[in-house]
């Protein structure tokens, strides 16, 4: 596969917006579920406003979407009441012996990859391209995963390397915090 890995623009949000709808957790049948999901629903408005923060990135093959990763500061992820608790923990928590904070961190994901994509090396390429793009403003990313949501977990942990530093209940769901550097 020849995939183009890049900062999104307005046209890619179609694409976006049909990746997600096919693997958001409330549009899958339970059985679907262990190919992974996303939880956070995106409007194109939604988008457009995190694209503003250039936390909008996508891989593109052959004119087709199939992956995005998504990322910006806790003002904007604030409209939601899961990262509102998570932003309310940060103060007890501490990642490699440093401090958490609004100020210090920002909020990766959601991540999406196609199901025909997944297992390639595409995640690790959208992963260290929206790294690279936040490191000048964040020196550390924070991200939560749904215990149930082996094939996520699974792979920030073991490909890329994201350290569990909390974890917390919501809305009748576990869920993991994870972190990582944004420079090594």
């Amino acid at each position: 596969m020849a995939q183009m890995i890049r900062l999104a623009i307005e046209s890619d949000f179609e694409g976006i917006l049909a990746l997600q709808s096919r693997n958001l957790y409330a549009n899958l049948a339970a059985e679907a579920l262990a190919g992974g999901f996303v939880t956070t629903p995106f409007t194109p408005d939604l988008l457009r406003q995190l694209s503003i923060q250039s936390g909008v990135f996508v891989a593109e093959d052959g004119g087709k979407i199939v992956g995005y990763v998504l990322a910006g500061d806790w003002d904007f992820f604030s409209q939601w009441g899961i990262f509102r608790l998570m932003m309310a923990r940060l103060p007890d928590l501490k990642f490699q012996g440093r401090e958490l904070t609004v100020d210090r961190t920002f909020q990766y994901g959601p991540v999406c990859i196609d199901a025909s994509c997944r297992g390639s090396n595409l995640l690790p390429e959208l992963y260290n391209l929206m790294r690279s793009s936040f490191a000048p403003k964040f020196p550390i990313g924070i991200t939560f995963i749904n215990k149930i949501n082996e094939r996520s977990f699974a792979a920030h942990t073991r490909k890329l390397g994201l350290e569990i530093i909390d974890e917390f209940e919501f809305n009748g769901n576990s869920f993991y915090t994870l972190a990582f550097l944004t420079v090594n």
